[in-house]
């Protein structure tokens, strides 16, 4: 299925897996990568030796294009941008908007600059900077997210940029993918379907939490790290909610010393991000220091699959999902279902 985002990128399908902490690492991403699709490695929770060995092994299961996720903001943002650079990692993708001078050194290297966006303002900013593509999440998408349907929000920023648009928030299946082509989209992006595939290094318990789901099973709380956070319903969500800010402030504290010992920060480092998170916003300290730290929380549920003291990062798609497909049963089911949808559109024009 040849999009714009096909041409772009030299993958065979217009089915991106976004870089999700603690779950896109080689296996996941590989396997995308050799169905056609593209697999980004999520940087954010790996250290810099940690990143460089993980692109050193996708590299060697797949010889497919694959991409990296990169936090903008990362004290080490520019030794990540030469790695990626000198191991000719072909698309690198930001969660927040890299500045230009990033985007201008990745171009000229040859690499493809594909930022996530939630607003039409912020795609006409970084496609002026240069930036090739854009991935834009709808509200229902898992994770930090805006309050605005991807029905509504994928057209707005079709309308402001001339870049190929990737949709995200709530694809899962076929039809979905027929759907944003339709609107103008050359592809999806998907996170917890990818999630729940087999190459997913996820626990299975944890797998098995999302499946039994339906659609009022995540929510969306500012009380994780001060932002709009989508997750699954769960008791620790329940108690961080009710929680008072001294009990807060302690979980906080006790989660930023595990994340400042896993990535090597100093404290110092880690209250510095946390003064810049809370800059123009409304936070208490314990979801300062939660914001610099939430990598934690999610690592205790998506990888040591303690679901009692983890956070699961969700879409809303988890509660029509009830299987665990491969990678490549799952790109090439949505692609066929796709191509039927647009058949059976031709046929009624």
């Amino acid at each position: 299925m040849r999009t714009a985002l096909t041409d772009l990128v030299g993958v065979e399908h217009p089915v991106v897996q976004t870089g999700m902490g603690w779950v896109a690492g080689p296996r996941l991403v590989s396997a995308t990568a050799e169905a056609g699709g593209l697999g980004i490695l999520a940087s954010a929770t790996m250290t810099y030796p940690e990143l460089e060995a993980a692109i050193k092994e996708t590299r060697s299961r797949t010889t497919a294009p694959f991409g990296v996720n990169l936090r903008a903001d990362a004290h080490d943002a520019p030794e990540r941008i030469d790695l990626l650079i000198r191991e000719q990692v072909k698309v690198a993708s930001f969660a927040l908007a890299p500045k230009p001078d990033m985007i201008a050194k990745l171009t000229d290297a040859g690499v493809v600059v594909i930022p996530s966006i939630g607003a039409a303002r912020h795609a006409e900013k970084v496609a002026k900077w240069g930036a090739h593509a854009v991935i834009v999440q709808g509200g229902e998408g898992g994770g930090h997210t805006g309050g605005v349907a991807t029905t509504l929000l994928l057209p707005s920023v079709l309308d402001a940029v001339d870049i190929p648009v990737i949709a995200a928030g709530g694809f899962f299946d076929g039809r979905g993918l027929a759907a944003a082509l339709a609107y103008g989209a050359a592809g999806i992006a998907m996170g917890t379907r990818f999630l729940l595939t087999q190459e997913s290094t996820v626990p299975d318990a944890v797998k098995q939490a999302y499946l039994q789901r339906d659609l009022n099973g995540t929510v969306v709380t500012a009380r994780v790290d001060g932002l709009p956070h989508r997750v699954l319903r769960s008791d620790l969500v329940d108690h961080l909610e009710k929680a008072g800010r001294i009990s807060s402030l302690a979980r906080a504290v006790a989660n930023a010393s595990r994340f400042r010992r896993h990535t090597g920060l100093s404290w110092p480092a880690m209250i510095r991000e946390g003064l810049a998170m809370r800059h123009g916003k409304d936070l208490t300290w314990s979801q300062v220091i939660m914001a610099a730290n939430t990598p934690m929380l999610l690592k205790a549920g998506l990888v040591e699959g303690r679901t009692d003291a983890g956070v699961l990062a969700s879409g809303q798609v988890a509660g029509l999902l009830d299987d665990l497909p491969t990678c490549a049963e799952l790109i090439t089911t949505i692609v066929a279902d796709a191509e039927k949808a647009l058949d059976r559109l031709r046929d009624v024009r």
